[in-house]
């Protein structure tokens, strides 16, 4: 699996690209996405439907509604949701700052609730006309991984075609049974593809098919590029689909869907040193230690002026520094960070490397002062705006060795601390 460039967004699987390259190829059309979100979620085997569970404390949904919104030519956004979802999806989009998102209510049935939100984007409410998109994506809420350049291919595919969808090669051989429970013949699983999402259509195909499509279409038919083709005579375009495209259909997807996130969010860091010359040695040290664990890492001094560009750049902080009395620069990037309002989407990382340079061999394992509690009370109040802080504490040696080893230790707890974002390990002043 291709690793994500930022959360929610994927790097191009593919080497070489057609001329529908994100970025190189501009959208003069307007562009809408439907999210159909009304599934009750059963084979997750969760209380809560999966598009609402949420980890690294925030729902599914939102991250898929983030995909969307980072690509700069889709305008607006509908999230098809159940009557009793309405309020929490409306919570969801406030509570995270999504914008040009419409909620409408969903159908008793997976084309019912499409419809609906297709006629959502020229119909309002009140019956007033809305001014249509000229391709309409329609792509799982529970899908949240999805590349730009592939929404390009999909959406210039069906403004040339009229519909286009995403397919990928089958993983397993489809086989037909007896109704005794015996097999009665396999397909040829070469000459078959699965369907993916997302799909794209010209805004009236799609419409005008719903309009034509029977009650039976309705009530059990799950393909939207099928009705294009049944009812409008529109043959699809289909599109081999990179393996991101997966859906978080189990429990266990989840827990996959957070580790990616996780991924994504720990391949770099930003050391502060706030000027210190001891401070910045060891920075520079815990950069080449930290640079050979596959994790990029730039040092600067403090985080104003130019520097403040890695309060919107960086989810991971490492304050580095010689004297007990400055972990209230720990409080200063953690003020910083609130204001930016940083923690919003994702939680932040803080590591307060406490370097220990007192000669005295007998305080190398001993806490400093009232530090620890202090840390721990700091702690707990940016834990509940998504920020986590972790400390730890190095003595410093004048053998190399030793010093080597130290700087290499303080490099591999700081990775583990950024990867996992372990919400029970912050306040703690961990000893190197």
């Amino acid at each position: 699996m291709d690793r994500p460039v930022e959360p929610g967004h994927f790097s191009a699987c593919e080497a070489r690209l057609d001329k529908h390259i994100a970025g190189l190829c501009s959208v003069d059309f307007p562009v809408a996405v439907v999210l159909p979100a009304g599934g009750s979620g059963e084979r997750t085997g969760l209380l809560t439907p999966k598009q609402f569970c949420t980890f690294l404390n925030r729902p599914l949904i939102s991250y898929t509604i983030q995909t969307f919104e980072r690509v700069p030519w889709i305008q607006s956004i509908v999230v098809v949701v159940a009557k009793e979802s309405l309020d929490l999806m409306m919570d969801i989009i406030h509570r995270f700052h999504h914008r040009n998102v419409l909620v409408v209510h969903g159908g008793s049935t997976r084309h019912r609730s499409i419809f609906n939100g297709v006629r959502a984007l020229s119909e309002g409410e009140d019956g007033t006309a809305r001014i249509k998109p000229k391709v309409v994506i329609i792509h799982d809420a529970v899908r949240p991984f999805v590349e730009e350049d592939f929404l390009l291919k999909i959406t210039m595919a069906a403004k040339e075609q009229g519909a286009a969808g995403a397919i990928r090669p089958l993983v397993s051989t489809v086989i037909a049974t007896t109704l005794e429970g015996y097999l009665d013949h396999s397909l040829e699983r070469t000459m078959y593809r699965a369907s993916e999402m997302p799909q794209g259509f010209i805004y009236d195909v799609i419409y005008q098919a719903y309009q034509r499509c029977s009650e039976s279409d309705f009530e059990f038919g799950t393909e939207c590029l099928h009705l294009a083709l049944q009812y409008c005579g529109t043959n699809a375009k289909l599109i081999e689909g990179p393996p991101t495209l997966w859906k978080v259909t189990y429990k266990r997807d989840l827990a996959a869907a957070e580790s990616i996130v996780k991924e994504t969010l720990s391949q770099s860091a930003c050391v502060v040193t706030g000027g210190s010359a001891q401070a910045t040695e060891l920075a520079n040290a815990l950069q080449r230690s930290m640079s050979a664990l596959d994790m990029e890492v730039d040092v600067i001094s403090d985080l104003i002026g130019d520097n403040a560009k890695s309060l919107s750049k960086e989810w991971n902080f490492i304050q580095v520094s010689v004297h007990s009395s400055c972990f209230s620069e720990v409080g200063k990037t953690l003020s910083a960070l609130e204001e930016a309002d940083r923690a919003l989407l994702h939680p932040v990382v803080i590591i307060w490397v406490y370097l220990n340079v007192s000669e005295d061999d007998s305080s190398a394992n001993k806490p400093m002062g009232g530090e620890p509690a202090a840390m721990m009370e700091l702690a707990t109040r940016a834990k509940l705006g998504n920020i986590l802080v972790y400390g730890i504490q190095l003595h410093h040696s004048e053998e190399a060795t030793l010093w080597g080893r130290s700087v290499e230790r303080v490099a591999q707890m700081s990775c583990a601390l950024i990867r996992d974002r372990s919400p029970a390990l912050t306040g703690q002043l961990l000893q190197a």
